[in-house]
């Protein structure tokens, strides 16, 4: 009986062994597609992009590994290469591979992040000498506004602030793409705030894209002069590039604290802040952490990546 009794339990834990690695006992039900894409030099550099049927077994680590060739570091628990691409330090500044799911950074290891179905993957690797800390992105829209974010879905406010015809623009865009916009102000909403920089600069998440990248994500800065604020495009290294003109807007994302992410579609005058409010489509804000509208064209930002 006790030699039956210790089969018994050994059977029991290789099972229990096999259910928490995943391996034999099948993939699990199906989830539905999710999006996956391997860029460089934040977002300049294409590498992969894959739409993929994941299985509610699967992790945005296994994802990558199912899709690329990749080694881990630390237990597996962090991206060392990918198709050959690795960690390294050039000219004195640090590379590394970062990930984005439905353009927030994520709060945990590509290995422990569970997927629900439907998010948009993005792997970037990038030189992090201004920051290595970047909490939002435009660059898989319309994520976060369709679908939200780390498995939780929430109200869109759309914030008008001075922005005229630029706010009836961006609820047209988010109408577009699915996007039903909340009335008024609900807590714990994703905001778009629309409107000049004058207007916007005072709100407190807003606020953090003048402290610089590194407490923002975003490689950006408004210059006040005689005639108003005139938008700035910030290198790789978070240093003043260019003068991107007074008709110049901008359309970015950050994330103060543990608040929902806050999106601003702004300039310096009622002119710019219509032409950021154009820049809102897959097309001209894809793979990139943050766009200008410069002479009616997406720049994206920071300045010179990929060059």
């Amino acid at each position: 009986m006790n030699r039956r009794r210790g089969t018994a339990v050994a059977t029991a834990l290789l099972w229990a062994a096999l259910a928490t690695a995943g391996c034999g006992l099948g993939a699990g039900a199906g989830v539905g597609e999710v999006e996956l894409t391997v860029t460089r030099e934040y977002g300049a550099v294409p590498m992969l992009q894959r739409t993929l049927e994941a299985n509610e077994s699967d992790t945005v680590m296994r994802l990558l590994e199912e899709s690329a060739e990749i080694s881990t570091r630390y237990g597996g628990g962090f991206v060392h290469t990918i198709d050959g691409v690795e960690e390294t330090e050039r000219g004195g500044h640090p590379h590394d591979w970062f990930f984005f799911v439905d353009g927030v950074e994520s709060p945990v290891g590509a290995a422990d992040y569970p997927l629900a179905g439907g998010e948009r993957i993005w792997w970037d690797y990038r030189d992090w000498l201004a920051t290595n800390h970047v909490p939002a992105v435009v660059g898989s829209w319309p994520a976060p506004f369709v679908d939200g974010y780390e498995g939780k879905r929430y109200p869109v406010a759309v914030e008008c602030r001075g922005g005229g015809e630029a706010c009836a623009q961006v609820r047209a865009a988010l109408g577009r793409a699915g996007v039903a916009v909340a009335d008024g102000e609900p807590v714990g909403a994703l905001r778009v705030l629309v409107g000049p920089w004058e207007r916007l600069r005072s709100d407190p998440a807003v606020a953090l894209i003048e402290a610089g990248p590194d407490e923002s994500g975003v490689f950006a800065d408004f210059e006040q002069g005689a005639r108003g604020y005139t938008l700035l495009g910030l290198d790789e290294a978070g240093r003043p590039s260019r003068e991107l003109g007074p008709d110049a807007g901008l359309v970015a994302a950050t994330r103060r604290y543990d608040a929902s992410p806050t999106w601003v579609v702004t300039g310096g005058t009622a002119a710019a802040v219509r032409t950021a409010a154009g820049l809102l489509s897959a097309e001209r804000l894809r793979d990139h952490y943050a766009v200008a509208s410069e002479d009616g064209h997406p720049t994206p930002l920071p300045l010179g990546a990929g060059r």
